[in-house]
């Protein structure tokens, strides 16, 4: 079987390039960007001169909107009705369009999103400011194309008698490319062009006095001169768009946000929703109410305020997590000379010049090719009625019109076209008055060429006549600038006291690392032993705190955590807290919290001092863990951590300089004492120095901050059940990394080996657990101070109960005193 000749073998890459390049070059010059000319995309055009050229003018009545769309889609636009009226009633949407090209009866959508009746209920015409663009279109100004099926003629481009482009501004989306032109004053534009035909070489910064920056249909107050400017220098730049705000004080003390005008392309209905929320979800406290008061005078947004809060701190809240402020991004890309091109404002008034000066030109030809001809006409009526007897009695001498055409051309020298003007000729005008007529339209027309010509051969007269019109159409339409233009972008900073409510809450972290804030309610409604959590677990920390204040939480494995208080799970003083684990994310399975920091503000002036289990120390600036990006997902290192066995046993915050020594104790008994100043200050992701000199097997049990001079008691408890205190100070002060003295005698048969070693604190519980789970309580000031050679006394018994198994101290809630003086 033979090939077919009408298939080809082409490669699937060659026709899918092929055929969508062709499918993106009409999508972008055909479809979705403006013509830098005239402002328009090709659905806009069509639909102006379409109306238009149904006499569906601003001076005639309404039309159905579906007869128009009709009109357009069978004469001009193959594609679908929805698209046509979209495109239609977004030209009379007067808060999308600084100017409106198109006037509708009926509902055409809103400022919620609200969809406009079907095209069979609206009614529309173009606006008087459309009639402006379409100006002179029948004198062959611009080019015409054959429609779609070459029944009629459409026009390439409209005259545009204004700058339509940086008026309406333009938005779209095509293949590999999108444009965001914004909207400007009328009056402003105008005179920005006026300006640049005088002064062709101007610099952007005189532009820019005529025509300061966008100007929207919603107003709004526009902030950045500086990045305007570089946004009409390269045609790509980003400003804030904010609303016109202003808080007023209501009765009752109260205060409330009034909004009067929003940024532009934001719906109203999701912008209230939105704030509405806020309020709803308790993100910041403080908001009572959230109404739209929009009516026919127009457009009004109330944020009515709790009693004494902070207006300004909710306002600059509203701004930032709401569109009551948006980033507007200039993207100005249209079609010039058949090409997307990203422009910037020079460009789109010089590009509208050389177009405006063409379409003046082939109107200025258009009208003195017709003045001209019906100049030879008059002249040939002129020289008729002067010889008028004779004329008429060559017309009764001839047989029919033709023959007396060309008698008339013979006898006379008339030109066909004035022969045919005289034979044509109505008897009533070949009265006496008539001649003074047709010299004084002889006249008239003389001078009409005249000036003409003076337009065609002198481009001064040309660029005079474009300033006229550009002032005559500046005259009828300009109206004052609606946006207002502040200088610089505003930072939003929004205080934390705005964020929150503030409240005073009982904070607790366990061991294991369960977390909480319990209201002061659910608090006094129980007794503190009454805390929910596992058997296995215990509090390290649980102290009264406000929600503007903040912790840090310190684990053995080397991580350090970050939590505001407000963002603690508000959970009741009964229930157990919530894992850390439900948020961070890279802790160890056995991870444990060894210390918890509470603090108002990060301080400069103080130091964490961090001790580890293998016998290293250092010292870390609290700034450096001021909150990190990541905080709500990831610890941050406080300590390098080397050996397997390697962890914080203890850490500490102080002030820089504090005149204090650091007392270790190891699990063999050793002791030693040395200045705080030894351990050197260095970065978070550091390892630190040396601590003391561990033997083989013996590690670093705890160790304390004591004060140089004078008595600091310590316990000890060791794995056989012996409870000893002593005086920290009575270990001579040595330096760091030395081995330090015995602090413990030590035994030949079963020796004593340190359990827990911690400061002896008034009132301060300690509990022992054995090996076989019996329970020892125990306060300090139950032992007396012993000396250093001391093994203590027993508390347990290590035949009976085994070995202590775990040491820890129990915590106690800390509440401020309650201030009861009257």
């Amino acid at each position: 079987m033979s090939a077919r000749d009408d298939i080809q073998e082409l490669a699937l890459k060659e026709v899918m390039g092929d055929r969508f390049g062709r499918y993106s070059k009409y999508i972008i010059q055909e479809r979705a960007l403006p013509d830098i000319r005239d402002g328009l995309k090709p659905v806009q055009r069509r639909i102006l001169y379409a109306m238009d050229h149904d006499g569906n003018t601003f001076d005639k009545g309404f039309r159905k909107s579906a007869k128009s769309v009709g009109n357009i889609m069978g004469n001009y636009h193959p594609h679908g009705d929805s698209s046509i009226y979209e495109a239609m009633v977004r030209m009379s949407q007067d808060w999308k369009l600084r100017g409106i090209l198109i006037e509708m009866h009926g509902n055409n959508g809103s400022m919620d999103g609200d969809p406009p009746a079907a095209m069979r209920y609206t009614e529309a015409r173009l606006s008087k400011l459309s009639g402006e663009i379409l100006e002179d279109i029948e004198k062959e100004t611009v080019d015409m194309v054959w429609n779609f099926d070459d029944t009629e003629k459409e026009p390439t481009v409209l005259p545009a008698k204004y700058p339509n482009l940086l008026v309406n501004g333009s938005t779209g989306i095509s293949a590999g490319y999108a444009t965001d032109i914004p909207t400007h004053n009328l009056g402003e534009v105008i005179d920005g062009t006026i300006y640049l035909i005088d002064h062709p070489n101007a610099s952007l910064d005189k532009l820019m006095e005529y025509i300061p920056g966008p100007d929207f249909p919603t107003g709004g107050i526009l902030q950045g001169k500086k990045e305007i400017k570089q946004a009409y220098e390269t045609g790509k730049g980003r400003v804030v768009l904010r609303s016109q705000t202003k808080i007023e004080g209501i009765k009752g003390g109260k205060e409330q946000i009034v909004i009067n005008e929003i940024p532009y392309e934001v719906n109203k209905a999701n912008l209230v929703k939105k704030m509405d929320e806020i309020r709803l979800n308790k993100k910041i406290d403080g908001i009572a109410e959230v109404r739209d008061e929009t009516d026919r005078t127009g457009l009004q947004i109330v944020v009515e305020l709790k009693k004494d809060v902070n207006a300004t701190g909710i306002l600059n809240y509203l701004f930032k997590n709401t569109e009551l402020q948006v980033n507007y991004n200039f993207n100005m890309v249209a079609i010039d000379q058949q090409r997307p091109k990203q422009v910037g404002l020079r460009r789109f008034l010089e590009a509208y010049i050389a177009h405006r000066q063409e379409v003046i030109t082939r109107r200025s030809q258009f009208d003195l090719k017709k003045a001209r001809k019906r100049q030879h006409i008059v002249d040939g009526l002129i020289k008729a009625l002067s010889i008028l007897d004779d004329v008429i009695a060559t017309i009764r001498g001839s047989k029919d019109k033709k023959d007396a055409k060309m008698n008339l051309v013979k006898a006379y020298e008339f030109t066909e076209e004035q022969a045919e003007a005289i034979v044509s000729l109505q008897l009533y005008r070949l009265t006496n008055t008539d001649i003074t007529a047709l010299e004084s339209e002889a006249k008239d027309l003389q001078e009409t060429v005249d000036f003409l010509m003076s337009i065609l051969n002198n481009s001064h007269e040309l660029l005079k006549l474009m300033k006229a019109e550009l002032r005559d159409v500046k005259k009828k339409y300009a109206n004052p600038r609606m946006t207002i233009i502040e200088d610089e972008i505003q930072e939003l900073v929004v205080d934390t006291e705005v964020l929150v409510t503030q409240e005073d809450v009982i904070v607790t972290v366990t061991k294991e690392g369960y977390m909480k804030r319990s209201s002061l309610r659910s608090f006094g409604a129980s007794s503190p032993d009454e805390i929910g959590m596992k058997d296995t677990d215990y509090l390290i920390f649980a102290k009264q705190l406000n929600t503007l204040e903040h912790i840090l939480l310190v684990t053995n494995q080397g991580n350090m955590i970050y939590r505001p208080v407000h963002e603690l799970p508000d959970i009741r003083w009964k229930d157990v807290g919530e894992h850390i684990s439900q948020h961070i994310s890279g802790l160890e399975v056995d991870e444990v919290i060894v210390s918890v920091f509470d603090y108002k503000e990060m301080s400069n002036e103080k130091s964490f001092v961090f001790i580890t289990r293998d016998g290293m120390i250092k010292q870390t600036k609290m700034s450096e863990f001021a909150v990190w990006r990541t905080y709500k997902g990831r610890p941050t290192m406080c300590m390098n951590l080397k050996g397997e066995t390697e962890e914080i046993v203890n850490c500490y915050l102080v002030a820089d300089q504090a005149d204090l020594d650091i007392f270790l104790v190891s699990y063999r008994g050793f002791g030693l004492r040395y200045p705080l100043a030894e351990v050197p200050t260095v970065g978070a992701r550091a390892a630190g120095v040396k601590s003391i000199n561990l033997k083989d097997g013996d590690f670093v049990v705890n160790g304390v901050l004591v004060i140089p001079e004078g008595d600091t008691p310590i316990t000890i408890v060791t794995q056989r059940g012996s409870i000893k205190r002593m005086l920290a100070q009575e270990v001579t002060t040595l330096s760091r990394a030395k081995r330090g003295l015995m602090v413990i005698r030590e035994l030949k048969n079963n020796p004593h080996r340190v359990a827990y070693m911690g400061e002896s604190i008034v009132d301060q519980v300690i509990e022992v657990t054995t090996q076989n789970n019996t329970r020892y309580e125990f306060e300090a000031k139950d032992y007396p101070i012993s000396d250093r050679t001391s093994n203590g006394s027993f508390i347990s018994d290590e035949k009976k109960d085994g070995l202590v198994y775990s040491v820890r101290t129990l915590t106690n809630v800390i509440v401020p005193e309650q201030d009861t003086a009257n």
